[in-house]
């Protein structure tokens, strides 16, 4: 068997390892696709006969391709101003349609994917290599050509931005999350009895005019009429997870894990007494967002979401 031959077998063999690395850098299942290809074609020109450790090789090219594709997103100032922007990105029939994405940011999470992109380009590889792959840090540093002090504290900045400040949640976080948790299940399931059992009867909803239509009020009162708005854009829950934002719980709107809306919000006792809609760019830009949760925790998650993901994709025979 010649040394082609035996490279794109094992290319093969590694294709969901190397897809899921590329989706965490890049947040896109197409743009991941692309990568793949990428590293596909990088690796088919190169000698890889004195490879000793083939997985690892194909890790680096396919982190370098996506580091070379996040840079050149920072360069072009890539934004996602709305949802009619995220459609025209859609891929074409055959290719990675919205339910493979829904599928893969689920795999990741989508509050994850959010934070990943508040990330510098070198900090985003440096994380994702280290903390999801284990990566070792000297074969990272010569990824982003940095270092290996350098390259640590690339990953220990993403880390603390990641996980925020203070990563324990106190009890009181603890109680808040059941709320915002009741609230996201309430929305998702179209079940007003249970939204207005977690809405404080006086709640107040203010939004900025980017995250409402025109024709709804800026300010609306009263936990019937909150309930009723969130079951009108009911649509929106789908895309919903809990997340840290400034340190307090609050919850990311991300349609494929673009952030398209933030809601910060005030709990008091059990329920919730006031939620600001945020959908202007400029302001989401300056929020501090990280994970809400233990990091201990956060791998054990990735990896279970990981292997859910990757048992739902044989199920459809990929």
């Amino acid at each position: 068997m010649d040394t082609h031959t035996e490279l794109a077998e094992h290319f093969d063999r590694a294709r969901n390892r190397l897809r899921d690395v590329a989706y965490r850098m890049l947040g896109s299942a197409d743009e991941a696709d692309d990568a793949v290809q990428e590293a596909w074609l990088r690796a088919s020109r190169a000698d890889s006969s004195r490879v000793a450790d083939m997985t690892a090789w194909l890790t680096t090219i396919v982190a370098r391709v996506c580091l070379d594709m996040l840079r050149s997103r920072r360069r072009r100032g890539e934004e996602f101003a709305d949802m009619a922007e995220l459609d025209r990105l859609a891929p074409a029939a055959g290719g990675t349609g919205p339910e493979d994405e829904a599928v893969l940011a689920d795999s990741v999470g989508l509050a994850l994917l959010v934070v990943l992109d508040t990330l510098s380009p070198a900090e985003r590889v440096a994380f994702v290599l280290h903390d999801l792959f284990a990566v070792p840090f000297d074969e990272i540093a010569a990824i982003v050509e940095r270092s290996l002090a350098a390259t640590k504290k690339l990953a220990s900045r993403a880390r603390h931005r990641v996980h925020g400040a203070a990563p324990t949640p106190t009890p009181d976080l603890a109680r808040q999350r059941k709320v915002v948790d009741a609230f996201l299940a309430a929305s998702r399931a179209g079940d007003l009895d249970a939204l207005l059992a977690v809405l404080d009867p006086e709640v107040v909803r203010r939004a900025d005019r980017v995250a409402v239509p025109t024709q709804e009020a800026v300010e609306v009162r009263g936990a019937r009429r909150v309930a009723e708005e969130t079951l009108t854009n009911s649509g929106r829950a789908r895309h919903a997870e809990p997340i840290l934002v400034d340190g307090a719980l609050g919850i990311a709107v991300a349609p494929r894990g673009r952030l398209e809306l933030v809601l910060l919000l005030t709990v008091e006792g059990d329920r919730i007494t006031r939620l600001e809609a945020i959908g202007d760019r400029g302001r989401l830009t300056r929020l501090e967002l990280s994970l809400p949760g233990f990091p201990g925790a956060f791998r054990r998650q990735e990896r279970r979401r990981g292997r859910a993901v990757r048992r739902r994709e044989r199920r459809r025979g990929r």
